[in-house]
C-alpha cells in the first residue's frame, strides 16, 4: 500500500550554522543543505531542536527557511518544525509553513505543561484543521515529560488524513510494535534516534530522522536500503560499524556534539547559544578518535 505521504527514508533534522559572534550565518545554512542533499539526505527539517529553536526568534527562522529553500530549489522536500506548548502558536506556525510553501510540518508532544492523551488530541486536532499540509506527530518523553500512547497517535491517524506520520523518540519497541498494529497501514513511523533506526525499521518503520547524517548520510541510506532490499547481514553490519557514532553524537546535549564534530570536518564552526555550551578539549579528542576510527571502519 501506498504511503499516505513520503519524506524519504533519511531526513536530517539540519543544525543551524552561526558565526563565532552567535549570529545565524545564512551562507553556511545554504552550504549545509546543499551539502546534505549531495550525501544522502532525502528531506532537510528545519528549526527542529536540533536546529537550536528554543534560541531562535521568529524572524530568525523565517530567513532560515528561505536560506534552505533557496539551496534546495526543490531538488528534496522541506519540513518544518512547527510544534509548540502553546497549541494557538502551533496553529500559527503550521500555518506560516502553508503559507511558505514547505512539503511538510513537524508537530511535538506539547512540553512542560504535560498535558494528558485527551489534551494531545484535542491539540493535535485543531493544528489538523488548521492546514492541508502533512503533519508528522514528534513523541519525545525525554524532552516533553509526556508519552504519546499508541491508541492516541492511532485516534488521530484514523481521523486525520493530513496527519501522516510519527517521529518516535523512544526507545520502546514494544510501542512500535503497538503503533503499527493500531495505526492505519499507510502511516508512516520514523525513527527519532539513529542508534534505534534498524531496530525500528525490523518492526515497519520507514526511515529515520536523523542526526548522525550531517557526517554519514549515505551510509545511513545504505544500511536503509540494504534493509529493504532483504541484504540483512549488510544492513546489520552497516548499523554495528556507526552504532560508536550513533551513541557519541549524544555525549553532550544535541546539537553540541554534531556541530564539533562538522566544525571538526571543516564545514561549519561549533558555535551553540546559550544555555547549551560548547564541549572541552578531552570531549572533542572523545568524539573525533571515534569519528576518525568509524572512517577507518568504513573505508
Amino acid at each position: 500500500m501506498a504511503l499516505r505521504y513520503d519524506c524519504g527514508e533519511v531526513i536530517t533534522a539540519m543544525v543551524t550554522p552561526m558565526t563565532k559572534g552567535g549570529a545565524i550565518d545564512y551562507d553556511k545554512v545554504e552550504f549545509l543543505a546543499s551539502h546534505l542533499l549531495e550525501n544522502g539526505s532525502d528531506a532537510i527539517l528545519v528549526a527542529g531542536t536540533t536546529g537550536e529553536t528554543p534560541t531562535l526568534t521568529n524572524e530568525e527562522e523565517i530567513e532560515l527557511l528561505s536560506s534552505v529553500k533557496r539551496a534546495v530549489a526543490n531538488k528534496a522536500k522541506i519540513i518544518l518544525g512547527a510544534g509548540s506548548n502553546s497549541t494557538a502558536s502551533a496553529i500559527e506556525y503550521s500555518k506560516f509553513a502553508q503559507k511558505e510553501g514547505v512539503d511538510a510540518i513537524l508537530s511535538v508532544v506539547p512540553y512542560y505543561n504535560k498535558p494528558n492523551q485527551k489534551g494531545m488530541i484535542e491539540h493535535f486536532s485543531v493544528i489538523a484543521e488548521s492546514t492541508d499540509l502533512p503533519i508528522i506527530l514528534y513523541n519525545i518523553p525525554g524532552r516533553t515529560g509526556v508519552n504519546m500512547l499508541p491508541e492516541t497517535v492511532a485516534h488521530l491517524a484514523e481521523k486525520y488524513d493530513n496527519i501522516v506520520g510519527l517521529k518516535q523518540s523512544f526507545a520502546d519497541m514494544d510501542a512500535v510494535t503497538e503503533l503499527k498494529i493500531a495505526c492505519p497501514e499507510n502511516f508512516v513511523i520514523y525513527s527519532g534516534d539513529d542508534s534505534l533506526t534498524l531496530p525500528m525499521l525490523s518492526l515497519g518503520a520507514h526511515g529515520v530522522i536523523s542526526v548522525a547524517s550531517h557526517l554519514f548520510g549515505k551510509e545511513i541510506k545504505s544500511m536503509i536500503r540494504n534493509f529493504k532490499s532483504g541484504e540483512l547481514i549488510a544492513a546489520r553490519n552497516m548499523h554495528k560499524k556507526l552504532y560508536p557514532v550513533f551513541r557519541q553524537l549524544f555525549m553532550a546535549p544535541n546539537p553540541v556534539p554534531v556541530k564539533a564534530a562538522l566544525e571538526y570536518k571543516g564545514l561549519i564552526e561549533a558555535v551553540v547559544r546559550k544555555p547549551l555550551v560548547q564541549m572541552n578539549d578531552e570531549e572533542k579528542a572523545t568524539l573525533f578518535k571515534v569519528i576518525d576510527e568509524v572512517k577507518v571502519e568504513l573505508s
